[in-house]
């Protein structure tokens, strides 16, 4: 793998052993792992350390070369010198995971010069393995996804629990805590729309988002710029992943709101 093609078995190999420990001590749900918060409302547990170290080994024996940058550690400077860089969250969507709830996944995505070149995303409590190479398609348990064809912004599929007044023409499906696998639905026409307004951080879109795209959506920040990674400060302002023919209308809706949200807190 160093300064090659991704091996993607071997990628697939290392975040399904990953997800069946997660699995393991998940228990159906009825997890006792210990958990506190990281800062106030930022949850994490003991299974999110353990994970985080596990793909640190075995990815880093993919490829040695590579930085890292995780959720669970600290980030250091050294990435930046790196063509490479593993992008990791060992557990996105802690809280469901805590709850008992499917909606949560390991990710682990690639990146290089910027740009993600492989994607994995398992979801086990879902039966769900996610997997995306760059220019070579997504796909979920070996079939081929493709976003889906919505040309009109009303009624677009949200994963979201209620929306605001002003986009109550959206229409709510079911949202998993983990936004990577509620950007894998879109991915999957099983939305249309996934949208912020707050700074997020690499690790939690980075293998979601080449998933996405392969499938044929559109991936930026709120503002629909281009999203590029292994940045110095390693977060985006907003997300919007849309089925392709929506994403110029959910731009046009959503970026005078972020706006106005990004001057009052321009960094995160």
């Amino acid at each position: 793998m160093p300064g090659g093609e991704p091996d993607i078995g071997a990628l697939v190999s290392v975040v399904s052993q990953a997800a069946d420990r997660a699995l393991a001590l998940w228990a159906g749900g009825n997890t006792q792992v210990r958990q506190w918060e990281k800062t106030p409302g930022q949850p994490v547990c003991e299974a999110d350390i353990e994970l985080d170290a596990m793909l640190r080994a075995n990815l880093s024996a993919l490829d040695p070369s590579a930085g890292w940058l995780s959720e669970e550690t600290a980030d250091t400077v050294h990435r930046l010198g790196q063509s490479r860089v593993w992008v990791v969250d060992p557990i996105d969507g802690t809280r469901d995971y805590l709850r008992g709830r499917r909606g949560w996944a390991v990710s682990v995505a690639l990146v290089e010069d910027g740009a993600v070149r492989a994607g994995v995303l398992a979801a086990p409590a879902r039966n769900e393995l996610w997997v995306a190479q760059a220019g070579q398609g997504a796909t979920r348990n070996g079939v081929r996804l493709h976003a889906g064809s919505r040309t009109m912004l009303a009624g677009a599929r949200v994963p979201a629990d209620q929306l605001p007044r002003i986009d109550r023409d959206l229409a709510t499906v079911e949202k998993p805590n983990s936004i990577a696998l509620r950007m894998a639905m879109v991915a999957a026409d099983e939305a249309d729309l996934v949208a912020t307004v707050r700074w997020g951080n690499e690790w939690d879109i980075a293998a979601a988002g080449l998933i996405a795209q392969e499938a044929g959506a559109i991936v930026t920040d709120a503002l629909g710029a281009p999203l590029f990674y292994n940045q110095p400060r390693p977060a985006a302002f907003g997300l919007l992943c849309t089925a392709p023919g929506i994403h110029a209308a959910a731009t046009e809706r959503l970026a005078p709101r972020a706006r106005e949200i990004l001057a009052a807190n321009p960094r995160a």
